[in-house]
């Protein structure tokens, strides 16, 4: 006898390539909160889900939420899903492949006319990346009741307000509260992801569980030096604004490394003005240190800020640091990560716990309920919010038996 999740390999990824095509950009995948692909998108998943046996509903965020009942109507939901927007020039499953894995899945449970005695819920979250507004899980802080009205007043590009841009799509800030779910509707919130990096890909595995979404501090930094000519002032008497930054990202990268789960990075590294003749007199720079554990990540960063203290005093310079972000670590529900490992287990592959490095819709879900994740493995090095981001039907199909094994076998 066949398993539910025979054949959902393929189908996840002919769904995959179809929702592509709804993008604002040719030729590039490029969907961003409340333009007219993203409608389109939200309409095709809307259709999936219907098709699949559920009954669907969009909330005052843009949330694309399908239920299937469970034997009775009035069971609270064990709750899925991922976000449907992207980044610009991004890939085709970073977010669509939590909404469309189990999606396939109920189809087949569907099909075979199999009830749980929970719901489910499939929500196709309608901004994660915050790339329009420059404000960050928007659906997902709606679904978890902690959206921060101050951010309706963003401007996009075009100088258009998210508050104005939603009341022209039928959404009103008004009614954001009502999107919010109610705890005791919920048994807990579990999320398929593509793992976005190449720890599964280079230990030859599939599917991995998360043990914990990492913790991040980000800053902004501006060195302050002294400009001069390139080929006059001697080396012992520079202000070198650059030469600082230079050391202090080196200092990141010697701190981070070695220690499980840490990792840092200067991402952005700019000398505003600079000229190949001329001493650089100020550098701008960032700064992301994210860990599993919060007084790991937050020892690194008293580390690296004394760091930098002891670098402007040796080098002569000014510093200013501003925090940009700080997220703690959000550990996923041990009872689930069991849960996940068991069915991983149960599927005869091989069980692999990694942290995940990136920020998920889980993190906002987890004000409200337990959460956990299940990572699926992608190709190119790992590479992820691009073009070349790849995964296999193979590797879909084996996320769908676990997924549906894990249903199947769900404990609260």
């Amino acid at each position: 006898m066949q398993e539910p999740w025979n054949g959902c390999g393929e189908q996840i990824m002919a769904w995959a390539d179809e929702l592509a095509q709804h993008s604002e950009a040719p030729g590039m995948l490029t969907r961003t909160y409340l333009t007219a692909a993203h409608h389109a998108a939200a309409a095709q998943l809307a259709e999936w889900m219907c098709a699949a046996g559920m009954s669907v509903r969009r909330d005052m965020a843009g949330n694309v939420i399908g239920r299937y009942e469970g034997l009775s109507a009035d069971a609270p939901a064990l709750v899925t899903g991922s976000h449907f927007d992207s980044v610009r020039n991004g890939g085709k499953y970073d977010g669509n492949l939590g909404i469309l894995l189990p999606i396939a899945c109920i189809g087949q449970w569907h099909a075979a006319g199999k009830r749980f005695p929970f719901a489910l819920e499939v929500i196709g979250f309608a901004e994660e990346e915050g790339v329009r507004f420059k404000a960050t899980l928007l659906g997902s802080r709606a679904a978890a009741g902690t959206f921060d009205l101050s951010v309706l007043d963003n401007l996009d590009d075009s100088g258009q307000s998210m508050r104005d841009v939603m009341a022209a799509s039928g959404f009103h800030a008004s009614g954001l509260g009502k999107a919010a779910y109610a705890p005791a509707a919920l048994l807990a919130f579990v999320e398929v992801h593509i793992e976005q990096g190449p720890v599964l890909l280079n230990n030859d595995l599939p599917l991995g569980v998360v043990s914990a979404i990492s913790g991040a501090s980000r800053f902004m930094v501006e060195v302050e030096g002294l400009a001069g000519h390139a080929g006059t002032v001697p080396m012992e008497m520079r202000r070198d604004a650059a030469m600082a930054a230079a050391e202090i990202g080196l200092y990141i990268e010697q701190r981070c490394h070695g220690t499980r789960g840490l990792v840092g990075t200067v991402g952005q590294f700019n000398v505003p003005n600079g000229a190949a003749n001329v001493v650089p007199g100020k550098a701008v720079f960032s700064i992301d240190i994210r860990a599993e554990q919060d007084p790991i990540r937050q020892a690194a960063v008293n580390d690296v800020l004394a760091q930098i203290e002891q670098i402007a005093a040796r080098r002569h310079v000014a510093i200013q640091i501003r925090k940009t972000h700080e997220a703690a670590s959000v550990p996923c529900a041990p009872r689930l990560q069991q849960q996940l490992a068991s069915a991983i287990e149960e599927c005869g592959l091989t069980l692999r716990h990694l942290p995940s490095g990136a920020g998920h819709d889980a993190m906002a879900m987890a004000a409200i309920t337990d959460v956990a994740m299940l990572f699926v493995r992608c190709g190119n090095g790992g590479i992820s919010h691009h073009p070349d981001e790849i995964m296999s039907a193979a590797d879909a199909a084996l996320g769908a038996r676990v997924f549906s094994r894990f249903v199947e076998n769900f404990k609260n």
